[in-house]
């Protein structure tokens, strides 16, 4: 039996707005696919063969994207253009993809609790939809098996400079080689000077299932929310947590800025696509 794999998508996007009014962020194209795509591709060649999205009652354009569409499908056929939708009907062959409904907006820590039945009494991939990677291995290649070594829970972790320490959930503990963290605190946001590292937390998670009895012990924070970075710290008191220092390269998509430069770093990896798109990056430099 293949691994399961949450991705929390139930978020405003506030940050795109008003791209983000009807269409989900997660729906945003990088180049040809949309960003949860990406996402749940990750998943799968990680090996999970079995995905639940958390969701809003205002995004089920994301489940209707891992549907077939008879009509479609017929008409591309028929036109012989059947490729264009290859990508997504090769990866709904080798996953089940399905969803619940985040019902309020109270965090990510509760959107992740409603996963408990999905993920039953095995450890699970968590994947945040809105942040993709491009390098190898990907992350959660990487966490899935520093997990089979370890057997605990497992961080991916990015180190960012200390301006944007501030910005993230930072880990702090010992290392104990090949980029391996054993955990011992966790702080939200904290002031750089104050920081017990620079090591973030970097949108991947492998988590045991003791996380659900954490997340109901969790105390709602600012605004009523359920943080998983304090249900992480629960955990802690009650086995080990690890964090990995992820190899590939985290791309935003929450915002314009980080979500045209995903589309074109994502583009550069396409030397056909490149080749169009170069000379126009060219002119608009030269103020053309």
């Amino acid at each position: 039996m293949g691994m399961k794999a949450v991705i929390p998508v139930a978020g405003f996007g506030t940050r795109m707005l008003p791209a983000a009014k009807a269409t989900p962020k997660e729906l945003l194209p990088i180049v040809d696919r949309p960003t949860i795509q990406y996402v749940v591709q990750e998943a799968a060649d990680a090996g999970a063969d079995d995905v639940l999205l958390v969701t809003a009652k205002d995004k089920r354009a994301i489940e209707d994207h891992f549907d077939r569409s008879a009509e479609l499908e017929a008409r591309l056929r028929a036109s012989g253009r059947e490729a264009l939708l290859a990508s997504i009907n090769d990866l709904m062959a080798r996953v089940t993809v399905h969803a619940v409904r985040q019902s309020e907006q109270r965090g990510l820590g509760h959107a992740v609790a409603q996963a408990q039945r999905h993920a039953g009494n095995q450890a699970f991939l968590c994947l945040l939809g809105d942040t993709i990677f491009s390098g190898d291995p990907l992350p959660c290649r990487q966490l899935v098996e520093a997990h089979r070594r370890l057997g605990t829970s497992v961080i991916g972790l990015e180190e960012v400079p200390p301006e944007k320490v501030g910005r993230y959930g930072i880990v702090g503990g010992e290392w104990i080689g090949d980029g391996l963290m054993r955990v011992n605190t966790l702080v939200e946001k904290p002031l750089a000077e104050h920081a017990p590292s620079r090591c973030a937390v970097a949108a991947r998670y492998i988590l045991t299932p003791a996380i659900f009895e954490c997340l109901d012990r969790t105390t709602p924070g600012a605004g009523g929310e359920i943080q998983l970075t304090d249900a992480l710290r629960l955990l802690l008191e009650r086995e080990p947590i690890h964090g990995l220092i992820l190899k590939a390269r985290r791309h935003d998509i929450g915002n314009p800025i980080d979500w045209l430069r995903t589309n074109l770093i994502f583009a550069r990896r396409d030397a056909e696509l490149w080749k169009q798109i170069a000379p126009l990056i060219q002119s608009l430099l030269r103020g053309e």
